[in-house]
Protein backbone atom coordinates (compact mmCIF):
# COMPACT_ATOMS: atom_id res chain seq x y z
CA UNK A 1 0.00 0.00 0.00
CA UNK A 2 1.02 3.15 -0.86
CA UNK A 3 0.43 5.25 1.93
CA UNK A 4 1.21 9.78 1.50
CA UNK A 5 2.42 11.32 4.97
CA UNK A 6 1.99 15.15 5.97
CA UNK A 7 2.16 16.85 9.53
CA UNK A 8 2.32 20.59 10.79
CA UNK A 9 0.42 22.32 7.89
CA UNK A 10 -0.44 24.68 10.10
CA UNK A 11 -3.22 26.72 7.94
CA UNK A 12 -1.01 27.02 4.61
CA UNK A 13 -3.73 26.76 2.17
CA UNK A 14 -1.62 27.21 -0.73
CA UNK A 15 0.77 24.14 0.49
CA UNK A 16 -1.91 22.17 1.25
CA UNK A 17 -3.36 22.36 -1.80
CA UNK A 18 -0.18 21.87 -3.37
CA UNK A 19 0.48 18.33 -1.13
CA UNK A 20 -3.17 17.16 -2.18
CA UNK A 21 -2.05 17.29 -6.26
CA UNK A 22 1.14 15.84 -5.42
CA UNK A 23 -0.57 13.09 -3.46
CA UNK A 24 -3.29 12.88 -6.04
CA UNK A 25 -1.07 12.39 -8.91
CA UNK A 26 0.87 9.49 -7.31
CA UNK A 27 -2.48 8.01 -6.98
CA UNK A 28 -1.38 7.05 -2.95
CA UNK A 29 -4.37 4.87 -1.39
CA UNK A 30 -4.26 6.93 1.98
CA UNK A 31 -2.89 10.33 3.38
CA UNK A 32 -1.92 10.46 7.19
CA UNK A 33 -1.65 13.65 8.64
CA UNK A 34 0.56 13.71 11.86
CA UNK A 35 -0.82 16.66 13.38
CA UNK A 36 -1.19 20.36 13.64
CA UNK A 37 -3.92 21.01 10.98
CA UNK A 38 -5.23 23.61 13.16
CA UNK A 39 -8.18 25.57 11.52
CA UNK A 40 -11.21 23.64 10.07
CA UNK A 41 -10.49 25.53 6.66
CA UNK A 42 -7.59 24.20 6.68
CA UNK A 43 -9.19 20.98 6.58
CA UNK A 44 -11.49 21.68 4.17
CA UNK A 45 -8.61 22.37 2.03
CA UNK A 46 -8.27 18.53 1.76
CA UNK A 47 -11.33 17.90 0.63
CA UNK A 48 -9.73 17.94 -3.19
CA UNK A 49 -7.70 14.19 -1.97
CA UNK A 50 -9.42 11.22 -3.93
CA UNK A 51 -8.13 8.87 -1.51
CA UNK A 52 -9.10 9.01 2.37
CA UNK A 53 -7.59 10.81 5.22
CA UNK A 54 -6.34 9.79 8.51
CA UNK A 55 -4.96 11.80 11.46
CA UNK A 56 -4.38 12.41 14.90
CA UNK A 57 -5.10 15.44 16.46
CA UNK A 58 -1.77 18.06 17.47
CA UNK A 59 -1.08 20.40 20.22
CA UNK A 60 -2.25 23.19 17.97
CA UNK A 61 -5.52 21.92 17.23
CA UNK A 62 -6.83 21.16 20.39
CA UNK A 63 -9.05 24.69 20.16
CA UNK A 64 -10.81 23.55 17.13
CA UNK A 65 -11.08 19.74 17.94
CA UNK A 66 -14.84 20.12 17.96
CA UNK A 67 -15.33 21.86 14.71
CA UNK A 68 -11.92 19.83 12.77
CA UNK A 69 -13.99 16.62 13.51
CA UNK A 70 -17.54 18.44 12.52
CA UNK A 71 -15.37 19.79 8.99
CA UNK A 72 -13.58 15.44 9.18
CA UNK A 73 -17.24 13.75 8.40
CA UNK A 74 -17.99 15.76 5.57
CA UNK A 75 -15.18 13.81 3.41
CA UNK A 76 -13.10 11.05 3.67
CA UNK A 77 -11.50 11.70 6.89
CA UNK A 78 -11.14 10.25 10.36
CA UNK A 79 -8.93 12.17 13.22
CA UNK A 80 -8.08 10.81 16.25
CA UNK A 81 -6.35 11.32 19.41
CA UNK A 82 -2.84 10.27 19.90
CA UNK A 83 -1.78 8.05 19.94
CA UNK A 84 -3.57 6.03 16.66
CA UNK A 85 -2.55 2.29 15.89
CA UNK A 86 -2.95 1.10 11.98
CA UNK A 87 -1.75 -2.23 10.68
CA UNK A 88 -0.72 -2.61 6.68
CA UNK A 89 0.57 -5.69 5.07
CA UNK A 90 0.95 -7.02 8.55
CA UNK A 91 2.85 -3.82 9.64
CA UNK A 92 2.42 -2.55 12.75
CA UNK A 93 2.06 1.64 12.14
CA UNK A 94 1.64 4.38 15.07
CA UNK A 95 1.01 7.88 14.79
CA UNK A 96 1.83 10.33 17.52
CA UNK A 97 1.72 14.14 16.79
CA UNK A 98 4.59 14.62 19.66
CA UNK A 99 7.57 12.18 19.91
CA UNK A 100 7.84 12.98 23.26
CA UNK A 101 4.20 11.13 23.54
CA UNK A 102 5.91 7.85 22.55
CA UNK A 103 6.24 5.15 25.37
CA UNK A 104 7.21 1.63 26.27
CA UNK A 105 4.02 0.46 25.02
CA UNK A 106 3.90 2.44 21.68
CA UNK A 107 7.64 1.08 21.16
CA UNK A 108 6.69 -2.69 21.52
CA UNK A 109 3.43 -2.50 19.72
CA UNK A 110 5.01 -0.85 16.67
CA UNK A 111 7.20 -1.50 13.73
CA UNK A 112 6.83 2.25 12.36
CA UNK A 113 6.08 5.26 14.50
CA UNK A 114 4.89 8.51 12.21
CA UNK A 115 5.14 11.90 14.03
CA UNK A 116 5.22 15.53 13.38
CA UNK A 117 5.76 18.13 15.86
CA UNK A 118 9.19 18.75 15.35
CA UNK A 119 9.12 20.32 11.35
CA UNK A 120 12.33 18.27 10.82
CA UNK A 121 13.21 15.56 8.86
CA UNK A 122 13.87 12.18 10.87
CA UNK A 123 14.20 9.00 9.52
CA UNK A 124 15.97 6.16 12.54
CA UNK A 125 15.59 2.63 13.58
CA UNK A 126 16.13 2.03 17.22
CA UNK A 127 15.54 -1.09 18.70
CA UNK A 128 13.75 -2.26 15.51
CA UNK A 129 11.31 0.45 15.46
CA UNK A 130 11.65 2.61 12.53
CA UNK A 131 10.80 6.57 13.04
CA UNK A 132 9.75 8.76 10.66
CA UNK A 133 8.96 12.45 10.22
CA UNK A 134 8.79 14.03 6.61
CA UNK A 135 9.65 17.61 8.17
CA UNK A 136 8.39 20.72 7.37
CA UNK A 137 5.14 21.35 5.61
CA UNK A 138 3.74 24.92 7.21
CA UNK A 139 5.96 26.84 4.92
CA UNK A 140 8.01 28.55 7.57
CA UNK A 141 11.17 27.57 6.13
CA UNK A 142 11.42 28.56 2.93
CA UNK A 143 12.34 25.79 0.38
CA UNK A 144 12.42 22.84 2.77
CA UNK A 145 8.71 21.72 2.63
CA UNK A 146 8.60 17.64 2.46
CA UNK A 147 6.17 15.40 2.30
CA UNK A 148 6.65 11.55 3.06
CA UNK A 149 5.84 7.97 1.11
CA UNK A 150 5.62 5.05 2.63
CA UNK A 151 4.97 1.90 1.07
CA UNK A 152 4.21 -1.01 2.50
CA UNK A 153 4.62 -3.70 0.05
CA UNK A 154 7.97 -3.08 0.40
CA UNK A 155 9.05 -1.02 4.06
CA UNK A 156 10.42 1.82 2.05
CA UNK A 157 10.20 5.14 3.05
CA UNK A 158 11.10 8.42 0.69
CA UNK A 159 10.42 12.39 0.94
CA UNK A 160 9.23 14.70 -1.55
CA UNK A 161 10.07 18.12 -1.76
CA UNK A 162 8.02 21.25 -2.95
Amino acid sequence: MLIGIVGDTHNNLKNISKICEIFNSLEVQLVIHTGDITLPKSLNEFKSLEMALIGVFGNNDQGEKEELLKTSKEFKCKLYDNPLYLEFDKIKICIVHDPKDIDENILKNSNYIFHGHTHRYRLETLNGVTFFNPGECAGFMEGKNKIGLFDSSVKSIKTISF
